[in-house]
Order: structure tokens, then C-alpha cells, then sequence
């Protein structure tokens, strides 16, 4: 249990570096990039790929090469995500997105939809719907550059939030418009990568290797772009980067030993991981940062753990 714990708290740990970097107006992408070296470095010690194998990744490249333009994309979305909506939310929605797969392995790849996993698709995305729902507030010219909304903040860096009254919008800041599409992003985004990690593994590329060239091709692509639109460095965000770099590998490599573990309870480590970040994610996100959840939202983060559950019996 001491593996699941560390995933879970790494996870959640992840989420809160974002909105307290977000909150200091610190450029998230700049500390993604400052991450990458540390994930790539840390791949190698300690799950030790073997490189003679790259020669052999053959189709997989393709698949790489998304991982390697969406990994750090979707990280970005992730910090907007929660700079817009909350971790709470925003850690809910991330878990969710395992209903992505069971949708593309009935589509695409011909397996059967039982009843059990129709109800727990449902679930899934009543509990976004729950999960993503805001009280419009109207906002007037005596509002703040940064409005804050249920206790998330919605300001982000190198932006000006500041809400204008006129009649084109009704009164209605257009941040509350962009809110349910950053959690629909993050959705969506992860959703995607576990269908090209799964996809990869088919194909008979070794994980740590794969994990090993996509973190160094993400890092790369990153980076190569910040360098191309002149970015401003700041030198908190590429310290906070080595934080983050560890965090995330953490997360994945406890992960991966947890299923080592008890690989003879692999409901535990499915259920206690994705149950228990929304969780602790609530706790943190309520019990810390202030964010409040109105009684839909709160059905959300119940639908969203009955989701995981009923789709691990289906």
C-alpha cells in the first residue's frame, strides 16, 4: 500500500504545485520544460530502459510522436484547468478521463459494450456535467483584473482577466465561458495519451523505453518552441520545474510498482488511485485553497468515484 499511497500523493501534489504556480504568476510552460530533464533523467535510473531496443520500435514512432506533442500540452491545459475551475474539479475530470479508452475499445477496436459499463459511461459524464457546472455571476466594470469564481482563480499568467460590462456579453466575464473547455481539454487530453500508451504497448515497445524517448521528445519539442516565440525565462519557474519533473515520475513509478506489488489486487491499485486522488484532491483543494463546491459539483465528485468503481466491475 506504501507505493499506491506515494502515487496518490504524488498525483495531488502535482495539481497543487500548478494552482500555487498559477496563483504567482509564474509561466507554467517554462517549468514544464525545466521538468522534462528530470523525468528523462530519473526514467533511466530507475526503470533502467534498455536503448538497443529503439531499433525495434518500428510503427510505435508515430505514437511517440503524438505523446511527445501532447504530454506537454496537456500539462499546460492541466494548470489552466485548474486555475479556472479548481484541482478539485480538475483532479476529478483527469481521473474520469479512463472513460475515453472503453469508448475508443468499442468503436475502434470491436469490443463487446456490456449493460455494467453503458451505466458506468454514464456516470462518467454526468459526473463532468456536474463537475464542470458554475453559477453565471454577472461581472461589472468594478470588478477586479482577477475574478474569482466558486474560489478558483481565474487569473493566469501574462493575462489580463479584468471583466467589462457592455451589452455584447450581457454582463457575463468570458472566462466563465472558457471554464468548462480547459476541464473538457484535460478530459479529453489524458483520455487520448492512455489510448496511445495502451496502443504502444500492443505493438510490443517495452514502457520504460517508451516513456524514456517520449519525455525526452516532449522536453525537446517544448523547449524548442519557447525558444522560437522569444519567452521571457523566469528562473522560479525553472526551479519549480525540477520539483515538478519529480513529482510526475514519482507518480508513474510508484504507480507501476504498486501493480508490481499487489499484482494479485489489481482492483485495489486501479480503484485506490483514481478514488483516492479525487479524494485527497477535495480535501486539499476544500481544506486548503478555499474552494467551494456547490451541492452539484459535490453529486459530481460522487458520480465521478461511482464512475471508477462500476467500470472496474464491468
Amino acid at each position: 500500500m506504501m507505493y499506491l499511497t506515494i502515487a496518490v500523493l504524488c498525483s495531488v501534489a502535482v495539481s497543487v504545485l500548478l494552482k500555487v504556480l498559477r496563483q504567482q504568476n509564474i509561466d507554467i510552460r517554462q517549468t514544464i520544460v525545466a521538468g522534462y530533464p528530470v523525468a528523462f533523467l530519473l526514467t533511466w535510473v530507475l526503470l533502467k530502459p534498455e536503448l538497443s531496443g529503439v531499433a525495434e520500435l518500428g510503427g510505435a514512432w508515430a505514437i511517440i510522436i503524438a505523446l511527445g506533442v501532447l504530454l506537454p500540452a496537456v500539462f499546460v491545459i492541466l494548470g489552466r484547468a485548474i486555475a479556472a475551475v479548481g484541482m478539485v474539479a480538475t483532479d476529478a475530470a483527469q481521473r474520469l478521463s479512463l472513460i475515453i479508452p472503453i469508448i475508443a475499445a468499442f468503436i475502434l477496436f470491436g469490443e463487446v459494450l456490456t449493460g455494467t459499463r453503458i451505466f458506468g459511461l454514464a456516470l462518467g459524464f454526468l459526473a463532468l456535467g456536474a463537475l464542470v457546472y458554475r453559477p453565471q455571476q454577472p461581472a461589472t466594470v468594478n470588478d477586479t483584473a482577477s475574478v474569482n469564481m466558486n474560489g478558483a482563480n481565474l487569473s493566469s499568467a501574462g493575462t489580463n482577466n479584468t471583466s467589462i460590462n457592455n451589452p455584447s456579453n450581457n454582463g457575463i466575464n468570458k472566462n466563465v465561458l472558457r471554464t468548462p473547455l480547459w476541464l473538457f481539454g484535460v478530459w479529453v487530453g489524458y483520455g487520448i495519451i492512455d489510448i496511445l500508451f495502451k496502443q504502444v504497448a500492443k505493438q510490443g515497445a517495452a514502457f520504460p523505453l517508451t516513456l524514456f524517448v517520449s519525455f525526452g521528445l516532449a522536453g525537446l519539442l517544448l523547449f524548442l518552441y519557447l525558444l522560437i516565440t522569444r519567452v521571457r525565462w523566469q528562473g522560479r519557474a525553472l526551479v519549480a520545474g525540477l520539483l515538478l519533473g519529480a513529482l510526475n515520475m514519482g507518480n508513474i513509478y510508484a504507480y507501476i510498482r504498486a501493480h508490481q506489488v499487489l499484482s494479485d489486487s489489481p482492483s485495489i491499485v486501479f480503484t485506490g488511485m483514481n478514488v483516492g486522488v479525487i479524494a485527497v484532491a477535495t480535501l486539499i483543494g476544500v481544506g486548503v485553497f478555499k474552494e467551494s463546491l456547490n451541492r452539484i459539483n459535490v453529486l459530481g465528485l460522487v458520480l465521478a468515484m461511482s464512475c471508477v468503481v462500476v467500470l472496474f466491475l464491468a
